[in-house]
């Protein structure tokens, strides 16, 4: 039986709006964004959608409203439909670091671990000091660390004691922290 390196949960939870929410200059278009968020974390992703989707059709270039969207999307498991959407944005607006972030974290969630690093790359030569893309680096160079700890264990049997407790301290840098109080 071979042992897989569970999910990586804190990369797959970033989903970074606040960069993002920095493009809204009016009041209407705030509130606008914030209503589609409120539905969302309402569990009405159904209405926030249909709501980004109307916003869009009024504002085709928006490409926060697009980023939001992508959000929702990968929330409802529409994985391929974000990803679509968020490859558009890269293209759209090579500036922004955040939606290279966000298809890292839909690579990542799919085991494609040398195409999400490959994506922090590029949102991070867009934005060295971007917090978010440089801790999402990190998590999955663990997860990395762990997957070629896991595959040498394989390929040596021999080694599986002296890997097994780099192994098992790696697993445990990727379990997110218990909350406080629960």
């Amino acid at each position: 039986m071979t042992l897989r390196p569970p999910p990586l949960p804190t990369l797959l939870r970033r989903v970074c709006l606040a960069g993002m929410l920095a493009l809204a200059g009016a009041t209407a278009l705030a509130d606008e964004y914030t209503e589609v968020q409120r539905l969302q974390r309402a569990g009405q992703g159904t209405e926030a959608l249909a709501r980004a989707d109307k916003y869009i059709a009024a504002n085709p270039r928006d490409p926060q409203m697009r980023f939001v969207k992508a959000g929702l999307l990968s929330a409802a498991g529409r994985t391929a439909d974000a990803e679509e959407l968020l490859v558009q944005l890269t293209r759209d607006y090579p500036e922004l670091p955040e939606p290279w972030n966000n298809l890292a974290v839909l690579y990542a969630g799919r085991g494609q671990l040398d195409r999400a690093d490959e994506a922090l790359q590029a949102a991070l030569r867009i934005n060295p000091a971007y917090a978010t893309a440089l801790e999402n680096l990190g998590d999955l160079r663990v997860r990395q660390a762990a997957d070629a700890y896991q595959r040498a264990r394989q390929a040596d049997g021999g080694a599986a004691a002296r890997l097994a407790p780099r192994i098992d301290t790696l697993r445990g840098l990727m379990t997110p922290p218990a909350k406080p109080g629960g």
